[in-house]
C-alpha cells in the first residue's frame, strides 16, 4: 500500500511551494553588429556573428 497523507495541504502551503514555478522574462542585449535584439553570451541569430566573428553561416 502506498504511503497516504493524514491531513489536506491547505491552499497557501500550496501555492507557497509552488510560487518559484513561474515564467521569467529573458534577458535581450543589443546586437553590436545589426542593432537587433539578442540572447547575451549567444550569437546574433540575424547577422551571425559573435564578438565581431561570422561564427552561423546565413
Amino acid at each position: 500500500m502506498a504511503a497516504t497523507p493524514k491531513r489536506k495541504i491547505s491552499h497557501a502551503r500550496k501555492n507557497n511551494r509552488r510560487s518559484h514555478y513561474h515564467a521569467i522574462v529573458p534577458t535581450l542585449t543589443v546586437c553590436p553588429n545589426c542593432k537587433s535584439k539578442m540572447l547575451p553570451h549567444n550569437a546574433c541569430l540575424k547577422c551571425g556573428k559573435y564578438k565581431d566573428k561570422v561564427v552561423l553561416p546565413l
